[in-house]
């Protein structure tokens, strides 16, 4: 008989006051440290609310869709977790209420519960547990972020789920750390502990006790301000961190590292033994430095459809800067709604910029305007990255201009197309084999080409050459694909189809050769950016910026 896995060490994650305050940042802040003390670390995400998963909300309304080598689509917060600790994360790493729920619904109906009254308590707690379990399992510690803000109703289920956790595994198996805000009130001139006082005191109320505050303020935590909060709340005075606001997030880990967060969690859950007795935090110090000690710097148009919400794009935003940071170059965001282009034009609205970057989105709204600055870019010779509808958009135009196809469009905006270049592929295989088929009718959590897929690349292009390498996995998440009848056509006009799938069946990249920089994918790379790695793409495309605004040649080179 096999002997069970040892339980994994957690530190849960909770957040008071107000919602947005950094969670996740902090959270990845903490792990970037233990992983460079040399132990083994995962995070997960707990979500409150009731959808499956963030795969159909309105990313006006919760961000961006962040997808995992699985091809779950989650939070934005996974894409954190991934740019600050070097594991990849899969779709149980990202837990909602409606995943629980839909599972235990699914057990009653099958009689799993022998006919019992299902209740939260037990069975919906049980299953959050369980959740927990299977995604830390084979770690040395996990990371579990709570999402919402205590006193919520929703995430009040994973509240206790977690309380449960740390009476039956105890002290040294589970801590809990709570990240509060402590305004500064101008008119009186001093930060106000109160609201942290009231959150503990919430979560209190429900059987947790927090081991660790951390306590975000615009200033450093006074040392009067912090004895105040640990007498009020029973937290130790050396575990009251001060989170202050940072103008640049990774400076967090040394900052937290500096305080001694990552000794208290060493030291409260016994793990001396695994984690080496200083952290490594070199790389975090060179992308710092990298960061705040340029030598040049490129303004990057994002012309999109969800600019007005600034977490809809994060991963593309931190791309590029990781681009620049490969470079020491500072990249600069000028963010552009594309039905602007639609009304005043590519050259009033884009004005000087150095590169274009159109990421992707989904629906006909502001569809126009991308092809429109597709054409643009590939006129003026102005570096172009196209990232899945952005690759659509420049396929579109490239058959409307160049390759005379008058009316040519993707159906997903004019089903009656004459030239449907871009189309609902409607069956097509995985990466395992399994052929999976859908049509417009399908739900649409369902009908995504989702996940890691290899392709392969084209030799003597520039995707090639900025790879370095001929077979590449990227993530996905589109339904819509070029479609293979005009693939002669367009490349007789001048389109190099650049990257394949590997059966050859689905386009994955497209460039131009006679233009200083014109790439665009199906893909989304931005998932598989980090700072301290960067990613071939966003490097080469800061690059090509650069060489644009010098006039073709860089007057310094340098790497991070």
């Amino acid at each position: 008989m096999t002997s069970p896995s040892p339980v994994t060490p957690l530190v849960f994650v909770t957040g008071g006051v107000v919602s947005s305050l950094g969670k996740g940042i902090a959270a990845a802040s903490l792990a970037a440290i233990l992983e460079a003390r040399g132990l083994k670390v995962t995070m997960m995400k707990l979500d409150p609310y009731i959808n499956v998963d963030p795969g159909t909300m309105s990313p006006f309304q919760h961000g961006e869709v962040y997808v995992t080598d699985d091809g779950a689509e989650t939070d934005l917060d996974l894409g954190h977790y991934e740019r600050f600790i070097n594991v990849r994360l899969s779709g149980r790493n990202s837990i909602t209420t409606g995943k629980i729920y839909e599972s235990v619904i699914r057990k009653e109906r099958r009689g799993d519960y022998l006919g019992a009254t299902v209740q939260v308590i037990p069975h919906i707690t049980d299953e959050i547990k369980r959740r927990i379990d299977e995604a830390t399992q084979g770690f040395d510690v996990a990371l579990v972020e709570i999402g919402g803000t205590v006193g919520d109703i929703e995430s009040l289920p994973f509240l206790e789920a977690i309380r449960q956790i740390r009476t039956d595994r105890g002290a040294d198996k589970a801590m809990f750390m709570h990240l509060t805000l402590v305004p500064y009130i101008a008119a009186a001139g001093e930060l106000k502990t109160k609201p942290t006082q009231h959150s503990v005191k919430e979560l209190r109320s429900i059987g947790i006790q927090p081991d660790v505050l951390l306590c975000r303020s615009e200033q450093p935590l006074p040392d009067g301000e912090r004895r105040k909060i640990a007498s009020f709340t029973n937290v130790p005075e050396k575990a009251v961190i001060s989170a202050v606001d940072l103008d640049n997030i990774h400076k967090i880990p040394m900052w937290l590292h500096a305080q001694g967060l990552d000794e208290i969690v060493v030291d409260r859950l016994a793990l001396a033994g695994k984690a080496a007795p200083s952290a490594n935090l070199s790389e975090w110090l060179a992308v710092v430095d990298a960061t705040e000690h340029p030598i040049d710097e490129v303004t990057i148009a994002v012309v999109g459809k969800y600019v007005d919400h600034k977490d809809a794009y994060k991963s593309v935003g931190e791309a590029l800067k990781h681009g620049g940071i490969r470079q020491r170059t500072r990249v600069n965001l000028k963010w552009i709604e594309s039905q602007d282009i639609e009304r005043d034009g590519a050259d009033r609205v884009l004005g000087k910029v150095d590169g274009i970057l159109v990421p992707g989105g989904f629906g006909d709204r502001g569809f126009e305007g991308k092809v429109l600055v597709s054409r643009h870019a590939r006129e003026q010779g102005i570096p172009y990255f196209g990232i899945c509808y952005g690759m659509q958009a420049a396929v579109v135009d490239m058959a409307r201009h160049v390759a005379g196809l008058e009316g040519a469009n993707s159906t997903e905006n004019d089903k009656q197309s004459p030239h449907p270049v871009i189309g609902l592929i409607t069956e097509w295989r995985t990466s395992s084999g399994d052929v999976e088929k859908r049509d417009e009718r399908s739900d649409l959590g369902g009908t995504m080409r989702l996940g890691l897929q290899e392709q392969r690349l084209k030799p003597g292009t520039k995707s090639r050459e900025l790879y370095g390498k001929d077979v590449v996995g990227e993530r996905h998440r589109h339904r819509y694909e070029f479609n293979n009848r005009y693939r002669t056509q367009l490349e007789d006009a001048g389109l190099v189809i650049s990257a394949k799938s590997m059966d050859d069946l689905l386009v994955e990249m497209i460039e131009l050769p006679n233009h200083p920089w014109f790439i665009a994918c199906q893909a989304h790379p931005e998932f598989l950016s980090t700072p301290r790695g960067g990613h071939p793409l966003f490097v080469g495309f800061v690059r090509a910026a650069r060489e644009h605004k010098a006039g073709g040649k860089l007057l310094k080179e340098a790497s991070a």
